[in-house]
């Protein structure tokens, strides 16, 4: 009998050795937080001191500076993220699929290794979080300012009235209700569940979620006199595209610049920063101003409005940080700072993400453990938040399972040296063709030195365009703005075939090839791109613009039948 408990303690002891040796895991990730608006990464704004305490994690740890997202747009990278897979294969490439518990592997593998699992935040990905430990997420965007949050064993209940659409008061079960500004109650609640919710004898993972800085961009009210005074910078291609783009992007003699691509000005007809009635700053537009002036303008306040977010977003992580610092918690647990994708701040005039460009495609990804890691490291390995999941995994001492496509770069992160096996393209794939900001589906395949995107300009659900497919080729090393699309260059001609061959290789392996995608018959159709297929795309693009005089345009049918 004493021999049995003393066995019995033995093992407690050791499986409590076995867990107090793992280290915590804390995933921030905020929403649109683009690395143009993180300092560490040296954009125009470094010089406005955007994220001081973002930065400091970063100069204690590890930058990598080619991370990249499968799919530039909310839903489709969480999925990547919780899955380690490409969006085709976990069925989540739109913002309408949800990612169903039997999906969920990343809290599930966290969970079986022993952790505490929890995710505090914005979740976007319609089914509960229920394989978490404990989840307290908003529902859907969430709102700005008094929020409310489906709770793990909650029994209250919510109406409220919605935002988009018909604005239909709704009622909401399992949810608790907060005051305040998202960004304050999501920490509230990251703190709160610290303090009483927290396992001591547990290592924990948090996936930390801000709303913020997402489109629209309503700030705490303390902010309003941040950056008042200041004139920020503008990129020079917000003004001259040069040969940026292509007749998938510009249209036939730029026939299609006013339906292509949201913008910051009045360019995009449909949508604009200079006559949403939704944005903050609304009342504040002077519509007397000439096209060029109203940019400007429009420019200063959305920027302004953006980065007061991100400065709520900062502010409130380093309390977080503190706690963790007060409570010995700090150098024993893996940070990792991110945003689900990239965002556009007026670069070529384009706002939201969506694109395949490196505004959008890019994500900031900073990660700090000092058992791991030297202070202060650079890293140019390329990574895909596909291999966010095995990384985390590694951390935890699980290996990568075999349904995962991503890989970890713990020993990336660990050593600052990539090895010679490592991956040497990251794959995008756009899937929702001409929804919301007005983007044309696309592929694309992203070296170190190049980048080839490919428009093919059809649906998900279909097999022929309706906006007109081409190619675009960019010479990073060269034009890292992207601004000189080389593609009709014949001495890039080795360099397209190569990447083509490249981009078939990658899609065959992740498995996303096949017939059972319709809108792989206008990828094949259009690949080589001969003079039959140039004919058509002008034919196309002319198509667009009379759909769009005489009204049916189905895109935009589409939508007025939801309004």
């Amino acid at each position: 009998m004493k021999k049995a408990i003393w066995i019995g303690l033995a093992g407690m002891l050791a499986a409590g050795a076995a867990f107090a040796a793992k280290p915590n895991i804390l995933f921030v990730m905020s929403d649109d937080h683009t690395s143009q608006a993180v300092g560490v990464y040296g954009s125009r704004l470094a010089k406005l001191n955007p994220t001081p305490t973002i930065d400091k994690i970063a100069s204690e740890g590890v930058v990598m500076e080619n991370a990249f997202c499968h799919n530039a747009i909310c839903t489709p990278s969480r999925a990547c993220i919780m899955t380690g897979q490409y969006s085709a294969i976990n069925g989540c490439p739109t913002l309408n699929d949800p990612l169903p518990p039997e999906r969920q592997y990343l809290s599930k593998e966290m969970k079986k290794a022993g952790y505490q699992t929890a995710v505090i935040g914005k979740w976007h990905l319609k089914a509960l979080p229920s394989t978490f430990d404990y989840y307290k997420v908003l529902q859907g965007q969430g709102d700005y300012f008094d929020p409310f949050f489906y709770e793990t064993g909650s029994e209250g209940v919510v109406k409220r009235q919605m935002t988009w659409g018909n604005r239909a008061w709704k009622t909401f079960k399992g949810a608790v209700e907060m005051k305040g500004h998202s960004t304050d109650c999501i920490a509230d609640s990251a703190l709160e569940w610290f303090k009483e919710k927290r396992d001591p004898n547990k290592p924990f993972f948090l996936k930390l979620h801000f709303k913020a800085p997402h489109d629209y961009f309503e700030y705490a009210p303390r902010y309003e006199s941040y950056l008042d005074d200041v004139n920020i910078p503008e990129p020079a291609n917000m003004w001259d595209l040069k040969n940026y783009g292509s007749i998938a992007t510009r249209g036939h003699n730029d026939e299609l610049l006013p339906f292509v691509g949201t913008s910051v000005g009045r360019r995009n007809l449909r949508r604009n920063y200079a006559k949403d009635p939704r944005t903050p700053w609304a009342d504040q537009v002077d519509h007397s101003l000439s096209d060029d002036g109203i940019k400007r303008q429009t420019y200063q306040l959305y920027m302004k409005a953006y980065l007061r977010c991100v400065k709520g977003v900062d502010d409130n992580l380093k309390r977080v940080i503190d706690y963790l610092k007060a409570e010995g918690l700090y150098d024993n647990t893996v940070i990792m700072y991110t945003g689900d994708q990239g965002f556009y701040l007026g670069e070529h005039d384009y706002i939201d993400k969506r694109w395949g460009y490196e505004e959008a495609m890019r994500m900031p990804f900073i990660v700090r453990y000092p058992k791991a890691n030297t202070a202060g490291t650079r890293i140019d390995a390329i990574v895909e938040n596909v291999d966010y999941a095995p990384t985390m995994l590694d951390f935890a001492g699980v290996p990568t399972p075999d349904y995962m496509q991503g890989h970890s770069f713990k020993p990336i992160i660990e050593t600052g040296k990539e090895p010679a096996d490592w991956k040497k393209a990251a794959y995008y794939h756009y899937q929702m063709h001409m929804a919301h900001h007005d983007n044309p589906a696309h592929i694309a395949i992203r070296t170190k030195r190049y980048k080839l995107i490919y428009f093919y300009g059809t649906g998900m659900k279909e097999r022929t365009p309706d906006t007109p497919p081409a190619w675009e080729l960019y010479d990073l090393k060269n034009d890292p703005s992207e601004d000189n699309n080389l593609y009709d260059n014949p001495e890039y001609a080795g360099v397209i075939a190569e990447l083509k061959e490249e981009l078939k290789v990658l899609r065959k392996e992740y498995k996303v090839d096949g017939p059972e995608f319709a809108y792989n018959a206008a990828i094949e159709k259009f690949w080589d791109y001969d003079d039959a297929d140039r004919a058509e795309a002008v034919e196309l693009s002319n198509q667009v613009v009379q759909r769009h005089k005489d009204g049916t345009w189905p895109h935009n049918v589409k939508r007025k039948k939801k309004q």
